[in-house]
């Protein structure tokens, strides 16, 4: 009998795997394989134009820009090594030209309680795009700002305080050259709501309001230096070791990349 509760449930569980392997896939995996077998990836963005709120937000915007240089390199080998396309390449240029160029709006969604930034890009430059670079499609990679409701507990987790607060968020998508988004993190189709921030910009006051015996809990921003020395955290492999990237772009790269999958049909075998 336990033999067959364990089978029953590593069913189920590669099953639940497997469907959420394709919840971020606007169409079948096996279709979107035969369509796209070399994938570029773009620079990744940053929308300054977004809902960022911090007081310093040039300076915010800048480093952002000079840490997306750095990390987005990190983000191709990644993907490859899912083996869900026959080649990904990293496609070059300036990032905020390009963006400014491809970039026709974007519109603030709440879908399934996942609040984000969808963008919309102008057919006609992105199919120029796309094929200039002899690519199937293009991810484009967005960091843009975002005002939401949270809950955040103080360090002894005694106290919280439910607010709006204003993040950074990553976005993706995975558009051919007919601007249909194939693939797209955050995808409210998926089981899974959970969307993590990029950066946190704000945080509660609890050790200011408890000094001045306040019930009143001030939200502020955190500062450029410790914005720059949270990009600066290192990820680290099993041995402690630093793997070049940022630790934050890690785990949003990761994160999205864990949304593509391995191939259904392996590539490798396809190669000649």
């Amino acid at each position: 009998m336990d033999v067959i509760v364990k089978s029953a449930l590593l069913v189920v569980l590669t099953l639940f795997t497997f469907g959420c392997a394709q919840n971020h896939y606007n169409i079948p995996k096996e279709k979107y394989e035969q369509r796209v077998r070399v994938l570029g990836v773009a620079p990744v963005f940053v929308d300054a134009d977004s809902d960022i709120r911090h007081p310093e937000k040039d300076a915010l915007v800048a480093l952002v820009k000079d840490y997306n240089r750095i990390n987005e390199k990190k983000l191709v080998p990644m993907i490859k090594e899912t083996g869900s396309h026959f080649d990904v390449r990293p496609l070059g240029g300036d990032a905020d030209p390009l963006f400014a160029s491809l970039m026709f709006r974007r519109e603030k969604r709440d879908d399934a309680g996942v609040v984000y930034n969808k963008y919309f890009f102008k057919a006609e430059a992105l199919r120029d795009y796309i094929k200039a670079n002899n690519v199937d499609a293009v991810m484009l990679v967005m960091i843009s700002g975002v005002t939401r409701p949270d809950k955040v507990h103080s360090a002894n987790l005694i106290k919280y305080l439910e607010t709006d607060y204003n993040f950074l968020i990553m976005t993706a998508m995975i558009l051919d050259t007919d601007g249909n988004i194939l693939w797209e993190y955050p995808n409210f189709r998926e089981k899974s709501t959970s969307f993590p921030p990029f950066m946190v910009l704000q945080y509660p006051d609890f050790s200011e309001s408890d000094a001045n015996l306040s019930e009143a809990v001030n939200v502020k921003f955190k500062t450029i230096a410790g914005i720059r020395k949270t990009f600066d955290k290192q990820k680290k492999d099993l041995l402690q070791r630093d793997q070049q990237i940022s630790a934050a772009y890690y785990e949003q790269f990761d994160e999205m990349v864990s949304k593509l999958g391995p191939a259904a049909t392996r590539f490798e075998g396809n190669k000649k």
